[in-house]
Protein backbone atom coordinates (compact mmCIF):
# COMPACT_ATOMS: atom_id res chain seq x y z
CA UNK A 1 0.00 0.00 0.00
CA UNK A 2 1.37 3.50 -1.04
CA UNK A 3 0.86 6.54 0.86
CA UNK A 4 -2.49 8.32 -0.44
CA UNK A 5 -2.72 10.69 -3.10
CA UNK A 6 -4.37 14.62 -1.93
CA UNK A 7 -7.37 14.07 -3.52
CA UNK A 8 -7.97 10.52 -1.83
CA UNK A 9 -8.82 12.63 1.66
CA UNK A 10 -9.78 16.10 3.67
CA UNK A 11 -7.24 18.66 3.01
CA UNK A 12 -7.63 19.19 6.63
CA UNK A 13 -6.27 15.58 7.12
CA UNK A 14 -3.03 16.33 4.83
CA UNK A 15 -0.85 16.68 8.33
CA UNK A 16 -1.88 13.17 9.53
CA UNK A 17 -1.34 11.35 6.39
CA UNK A 18 1.63 13.19 6.20
CA UNK A 19 3.07 12.00 9.40
CA UNK A 20 2.40 8.28 8.57
CA UNK A 21 3.96 8.82 4.99
CA UNK A 22 7.23 7.11 3.95
CA UNK A 23 7.49 4.45 6.90
CA UNK A 24 6.83 1.94 5.49
CA UNK A 25 3.80 -0.49 5.34
CA UNK A 26 1.56 1.43 7.33
CA UNK A 27 -0.62 -1.62 8.82
CA UNK A 28 2.97 -2.74 9.76
CA UNK A 29 3.22 0.74 11.35
CA UNK A 30 0.10 0.60 13.01
CA UNK A 31 1.12 -2.45 14.71
CA UNK A 32 4.32 -1.02 15.86
CA UNK A 33 2.39 2.01 16.95
CA UNK A 34 0.01 0.12 18.93
CA UNK A 35 3.24 -1.32 21.17
CA UNK A 36 5.14 1.94 21.14
CA UNK A 37 2.39 4.43 22.25
CA UNK A 38 1.28 1.68 24.96
CA UNK A 39 4.30 2.00 26.25
CA UNK A 40 4.74 5.66 26.12
CA UNK A 41 1.56 5.88 28.14
CA UNK A 42 1.97 3.60 30.38
CA UNK A 43 4.82 5.22 31.71
CA UNK A 44 3.50 8.89 31.82
CA UNK A 45 3.45 9.35 36.07
CA UNK A 46 0.51 8.83 37.41
CA UNK A 47 0.98 12.57 39.03
CA UNK A 48 1.04 14.22 35.59
CA UNK A 49 -2.05 12.68 34.25
CA UNK A 50 -4.72 15.86 35.27
CA UNK A 51 -1.81 18.04 33.44
CA UNK A 52 -3.29 20.84 30.89
CA UNK A 53 -0.19 23.12 29.30
CA UNK A 54 -2.93 25.54 29.16
CA UNK A 55 -6.22 26.78 30.19
CA UNK A 56 -9.20 25.54 28.18
CA UNK A 57 -6.66 22.60 26.65
CA UNK A 58 -7.50 18.64 27.74
CA UNK A 59 -5.67 17.04 30.09
CA UNK A 60 -3.42 14.00 29.59
CA UNK A 61 -6.23 11.82 30.23
CA UNK A 62 -8.10 13.36 28.17
CA UNK A 63 -5.86 12.86 25.17
CA UNK A 64 -5.82 9.78 25.20
CA UNK A 65 -9.22 9.98 25.77
CA UNK A 66 -9.46 11.37 22.38
CA UNK A 67 -7.05 8.78 20.54
CA UNK A 68 -8.83 5.65 21.72
CA UNK A 69 -12.57 7.51 20.64
CA UNK A 70 -11.31 8.95 17.45
CA UNK A 71 -9.39 5.45 16.35
CA UNK A 72 -13.03 3.86 16.91
CA UNK A 73 -14.32 6.38 14.85
CA UNK A 74 -12.26 6.21 12.23
CA UNK A 75 -12.11 2.69 12.02
CA UNK A 76 -15.94 2.21 11.87
CA UNK A 77 -15.63 4.75 8.80
CA UNK A 78 -13.02 2.71 7.32
CA UNK A 79 -15.39 -0.83 8.14
CA UNK A 80 -18.31 1.10 6.24
CA UNK A 81 -15.91 2.22 3.21
CA UNK A 82 -14.50 -1.41 2.97
CA UNK A 83 -18.08 -2.65 2.92
CA UNK A 84 -19.43 -0.25 -0.03
CA UNK A 85 -21.47 2.24 2.12
CA UNK A 86 -22.63 4.70 -0.16
CA UNK A 87 -24.38 6.85 2.59
CA UNK A 88 -22.66 9.98 4.44
CA UNK A 89 -21.63 9.46 7.37
CA UNK A 90 -21.75 11.90 10.42
CA UNK A 91 -18.91 14.30 11.67
CA UNK A 92 -18.10 14.01 15.57
CA UNK A 93 -17.39 17.17 17.49
CA UNK A 94 -14.53 16.17 19.66
CA UNK A 95 -14.39 18.83 22.21
CA UNK A 96 -18.06 17.67 22.76
CA UNK A 97 -16.72 13.51 22.63
CA UNK A 98 -14.21 14.33 25.59
CA UNK A 99 -16.55 16.57 27.51
CA UNK A 100 -19.18 13.91 27.93
CA UNK A 101 -16.74 11.54 30.03
CA UNK A 102 -14.85 12.14 33.18
CA UNK A 103 -11.75 10.72 32.71
CA UNK A 104 -10.24 11.50 35.49
CA UNK A 105 -12.43 9.01 37.12
CA UNK A 106 -9.98 6.44 34.85
CA UNK A 107 -6.48 5.12 35.31
CA UNK A 108 -3.96 5.94 32.91
CA UNK A 109 -3.56 1.85 33.20
CA UNK A 110 -7.10 1.59 32.26
CA UNK A 111 -6.70 4.51 29.37
CA UNK A 112 -3.75 2.91 28.17
CA UNK A 113 -5.24 -0.70 27.87
CA UNK A 114 -8.18 0.07 26.37
CA UNK A 115 -6.27 1.92 23.99
CA UNK A 116 -4.38 -1.20 23.08
CA UNK A 117 -7.61 -3.51 23.10
CA UNK A 118 -9.20 -1.08 20.74
CA UNK A 119 -6.25 -1.20 18.07
CA UNK A 120 -5.58 -4.90 18.19
CA UNK A 121 -8.95 -5.55 17.60
CA UNK A 122 -9.19 -3.26 14.82
CA UNK A 123 -5.57 -4.57 13.81
CA UNK A 124 -7.80 -7.85 12.33
CA UNK A 125 -9.56 -5.27 10.10
CA UNK A 126 -6.82 -3.52 8.64
CA UNK A 127 -5.00 -6.54 8.14
CA UNK A 128 -8.31 -7.92 6.05
CA UNK A 129 -8.20 -5.50 3.60
CA UNK A 130 -7.84 -6.41 0.04
CA UNK A 131 -6.08 -3.83 -2.31
CA UNK A 132 -9.87 -3.45 -4.34
CA UNK A 133 -11.44 -2.83 -0.72
CA UNK A 134 -8.44 -0.69 0.02
CA UNK A 135 -9.36 2.07 -2.76
CA UNK A 136 -12.61 1.75 -1.85
CA UNK A 137 -14.29 5.56 -1.22
CA UNK A 138 -16.97 7.09 1.19
CA UNK A 139 -18.10 10.06 2.61
CA UNK A 140 -17.94 11.81 6.01
CA UNK A 141 -18.56 14.90 7.44
CA UNK A 142 -18.86 16.51 3.98
CA UNK A 143 -15.39 14.65 2.35
CA UNK A 144 -15.07 11.59 0.35
CA UNK A 145 -11.79 9.80 1.03
CA UNK A 146 -10.26 6.34 0.74
CA UNK A 147 -9.90 3.29 2.97
CA UNK A 148 -6.42 3.38 2.13
CA UNK A 149 -6.24 6.80 3.28
CA UNK A 150 -7.86 6.30 6.60
CA UNK A 151 -5.26 3.71 7.84
CA UNK A 152 -2.47 7.31 7.24
CA UNK A 153 -5.07 9.12 8.74
CA UNK A 154 -5.53 7.02 11.73
CA UNK A 155 -1.56 6.53 11.90
CA UNK A 156 -0.73 10.02 11.49
CA UNK A 157 -3.36 11.18 13.63
CA UNK A 158 -1.90 8.99 16.67
CA UNK A 159 1.79 10.36 16.08
CA UNK A 160 0.39 14.05 15.88
CA UNK A 161 -1.26 13.40 19.56
CA UNK A 162 1.78 11.69 21.48
CA UNK A 163 4.03 14.15 20.01
CA UNK A 164 1.71 17.02 21.24
CA UNK A 165 1.67 15.14 24.47
CA UNK A 166 5.42 14.71 24.69
CA UNK A 167 6.40 18.59 23.26
CA UNK A 168 3.62 20.33 25.18
CA UNK A 169 2.49 18.24 28.27
CA UNK A 170 5.53 16.07 29.60
CA UNK A 171 8.38 18.58 28.53
CA UNK A 172 7.22 20.90 29.84
CA UNK A 173 6.39 18.83 33.63
CA UNK A 174 10.53 17.52 33.31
Amino acid sequence: MSAPLPNEYAPLQASYVQAASNRGDIVKLLSKLKDSTYDFLTQIPRGKASFAYAEGKWTVKQVIGHLIDSERIFAYRLLCFSRGEKKELPSFNQDEYVAAIDYEERSLKSLADEFKAVREANLYLYESLTDEQLQLTGSANGYFMTVNALLYIIAGHELHHIGILRDRYLQVLV
